[in-house]
């Protein structure tokens, strides 16, 4: 019989739904992060960083980019005949199709893929976050205390205390209470959403409340052990961190890369940052091109200026063309005379000249103004922006679009022009 000390399992189906039209055609865990990545890049080299050799991921919603950048797990070293990358879908089973409805239905769906490695423990894992750590720390933290679940959790400002699952514990580590996201927090150490578990307690609760609608670990596993007096611990991070699940967390988790001393390291040698990366010819960069603080991708050719900007594989920014404070992915063609201000611009998009993106004031943006806001210009993926067009601030725009949909060249601030079957 395999036997597998801890395997990891990877939650990697969230739509991501916060961050716009990013998401409209690709799972969170694969949008492009820091010119190179995608932020499922993250987990998985810390897997490997720390040892783990199986990996489960558990994909949903718009897998294909996912499924295709993780393929066989070469990068990550992660393509063994024992173990390995599995992706995990949801699947018809004899009498029903049934969705993953929560996080922790997900893993319960999956109770025949671990208990085939027979592991002592399994560590749970969010595919949408950006961070370093060492798992085989925090497994040692586990064993020490003689732990059922423990849980890693990071101190937060306590006035954001309360968008969190947040544990109160005792001087010897051990949780006493749990919160999940209170009005007025105890405490400010929050849930990261990462838990090793012993496997017997694990599949003890999971099999507990496999009726439970939308079964989720914050909401309802922790609870039931916590309740059951198992041995709840929480492991404390002092790390770097990022949930990169808003715009605003987003472009600044991007524009944090290129600080002179970055808090986050791309570059460490120890730690290495792994990914599926394509084949293509190295970058140019013209003699007129003004280059200011910037990471830029493979591929790509410079013309213009860019300044405090990250830029993907094959992106070519044209003559004239001045790029400030913006993300853009592969593979987007940026034509002449343009002035690009705090944009986040997604894969393959072709914008012509003489085009201005972040003009004017900050306005709410109308149709959803939680998500397009921090006076961003976002535009989704495959997009097409005409030349001559200006667009204001806190703006959306996905699809192919032409001048008539900008009245008098304009797109105001506020304002999101998304094409028909495009997805808000």
């Amino acid at each position: 019989m395999i036997k597998k000390e801890m395997i990891a399992m990877l939650l990697a189906g969230g739509q991501g739904s916060r961050l716009g039209v990013l998401t409209a055609k690709v799972a969170k865990p694969a949008v492009a992060f820091g010119g190179k990545y995608r932020i499922i890049d993250f987990p998985l080299s810390n897997c490997i960083n720390s040892g783990i050799d199986t990996v489960g991921v558990l994909t949903q919603y718009q897998p294909l980019r996912l499924n295709t950048h993780i393929g066989i797990g070469i990068p990550w070293d992660l393509d063994r005949n024992i173990g390995g990358v599995t992706i995990l879908p949801p699947y018809e089973k004899s009498n029903s199709s049934e969705w993953y409805t929560g996080t922790a239905n997900a893993i319960y769906q999956n109770l025949d893929y671990m208990d085939t490695f027979n592991p002592d423990y399994v560590l749970i894992l969010s595919g949408d976050h950006i961070y370093k750590m060492d798992y085989e720390v925090m497994l040692d933290y586990h064993k020490e205390n003689k732990a059922d679940v423990t849980i890693a959790a990071m101190p937060v400002p306590m006035e954001e205390a309360n968008r969190f699952g947040i544990v109160i514990t005792d001087e010897e580590g051990r949780i006493t209470e749990f919160q999940e996201k209170p009005p007025e927090p105890k405490s400010n150490l929050a849930s990261m959403g990462i838990y090793i578990f012993s496997w017997p307690v694990l599949k003890e609760a999971l099999l507990a409340l496999q009726d439970e609608p939308g079964c989720d670990f914050g909401k309802h596993i922790i609870p039931y052990c916590h309740d059951r007096e198992d041995r709840l611990f929480a492991y404390e991070y002092n790390g770097y961190w990022k949930d990169v699940g808003t715009l605003g967390s987003y472009w600044e988790a991007n524009m944090e890369l290129i600080d002179i001393i970055p808090e986050f390291n791309l570059y460490e040698e120890f730690w290495k940052i792994y990914t599926n990366s394509d084949i293509i010819p190295p970058q140019y960069v013209s003699g007129d091109a003004v280059i200011e603080r910037s990471i830029i991708g493979d591929g790509s050719e410079i013309y213009g200026e860019i300044h405090n900007c990250v830029i993907g594989s094959g992106v070519t920014i044209g003559q004239g063309t001045v790029v400030r404070d913006s993300i853009i992915m592969k593979d987007v063609a940026i034509g002449s005379d343009c002035v690009i201000d705090k944009s986040i611009i997604a894969e393959s998009v072709k914008v012509g000249d003489n085009v201005t993106l972040g003009i004017g004031s900050e306005v709410p943006n109308k149709l959803k103004p939680a998500v397009y806001s921090f006076g961003l210009v976002t535009i989704g993926e495959n997009s097409e922006i005409p030349g001559g067009v200006q667009i204001g601030k806190n703006t959306a725009i996905s699809g192919v679009t032409s001048k008539e949909d900008y009245p008098d060249g304009i797109l105001e601030s506020g304002e999101t022009l998304i094409k028909a079957g495009e997805r808000v």
